[in-house]
């Protein structure tokens, strides 16, 4: 099969993508496999690639938004048990497995399980032709979607939305949104469809135009001052930088939640301009099946507009680089 892997992490202009051609991935006990039909190119594939996350494995095929076809189930009980069939189509997301057992999981908290397994970082992901995935991992799709529409879901929607959540944003609420690409055009549908008043900052003149015409209230330069105070913030730039600058927007009482997987270093925080008044600065690390769940309900019952870049599976380092360039409108897709 095509595929693509991280041979040498760096900056994109020294081509750390390598394409190849690889085996068809055999699926294991209670796993299938899926024939990929897209595959969502995130923000976390960009900071493997430049070796932002230290890889786990040589040679990984990254990617984890991905919507495929079942072409094969693994010996075990577990298909079985879901109602999963040939041909049906399934989404792999992030988080690929956890051990079930510890304290983290058995309280509901599986995305802290420190033996936790990711898609595209511990095991082979979606920039191919074919992926394998534990059933008890893989996602019930809604209907109403393209394939290519649906995989930005998987990832940028899930995360966003616990992102979001971490936020504690109040019914009717201030919401600053800092940075709009895949996720944050995401979960400003969602805190929008719950009557949240949205304001974005960014740097992008196309994503402030697309933030007004999804609904927001108003957009500005990534630094700039929101008109009102906010109740709570979501931080999706991986800037940290932008901590003081989004903490300093809060009302009192108002919560930052930092989505991202990485972040650049936070400069010096001035407790009574950033803190004081009961002002919350949390992280976002991954998510569990139940946030993926709750979020792929509420996009059934709200149809998200999802902005989607296409490219070919054999441009997958062309969207990685034009990722990384703030070229990318929305979603980039890979459509093998």
């Amino acid at each position: 099969m095509r595929a693509w892997q991280v041979a040498s992490p760096g900056p994109m202009g020294t081509r750390p993508l390598r394409a190849a051609d690889l085996p068809v991935p055999e699926p294991g006990p209670d796993e299938v496999r899926l024939r990929v039909d897209a595959c969502g190119v995130c923000r976390t594939d960009l900071h493997l690639a430049e070796g932002d996350l230290q890889p786990r494995r040589a040679l990984t095929v990254p990617g984890h938004e991905v919507v495929g076809r079942v072409d094969a189930i693994g010996l075990g009980p577990a298909a079985e048990r879901r109602g999963i069939r040939l041909g049906d189509r399934l989404g792999v997301a992030w988080l690929a497995s956890t051990d079930g057992t510890c304290a983290y999981c058995t309280r509901g908290a599986e995305n802290l399980c420190p033996a936790s397994t990711y898609t595209g970082w511990d095991v082979d992901g979606g920039y191919a032709e074919y992926v394998r995935v534990r059933v008890d991992y893989a996602y019930r799709l809604p209907a109403g979607y393209s394939d290519a529409e649906l995989a930005p879901l998987l990832c940028a929607g899930i995360v966003g939305y616990r992102a979001l959540r971490r936020a504690e944003l109040p019914p009717g609420g201030r919401l600053g949104i800092y940075g709009f690409g895949a996720s944050a055009h995401l979960a400003a549908q969602v805190a929008l469809a719950q009557g949240a008043r949205v304001h974005v900052m960014t740097r992008a003149p196309a994503a402030r135009a697309l933030a007004l015409e999804l609904g927001a209230a108003s957009v500005a330069g990534a630094y700039d001052p929101p008109p009102e105070p906010l109740d709570a913030a979501v931080l999706f730039a991986p800037v940290g930088e932008l901590v003081p600058v989004a903490l300093a927007a809060l009302d009192r009482g108002g919560t930052l939640s930092v989505a991202g997987i990485h972040l650049t270093d936070i400069p010096r925080l001035v407790y009574a301009e950033h803190l004081f008044q009961e002002r919350n600065l949390r992280s976002t690390t991954a998510n569990t099946r139940a946030d993926g769940e709750e979020f792929l309900a509420i996009a059934a019952e709200h149809r998200l507009a999802v902005t989607v870049t296409p490219y070919s599976l054999d441009a997958a380092d062309q969207a990685l680089a034009d990722l990384a360039a703030d070229r990318v409108n929305g979603a980039a897709v890979l459509l093998p």
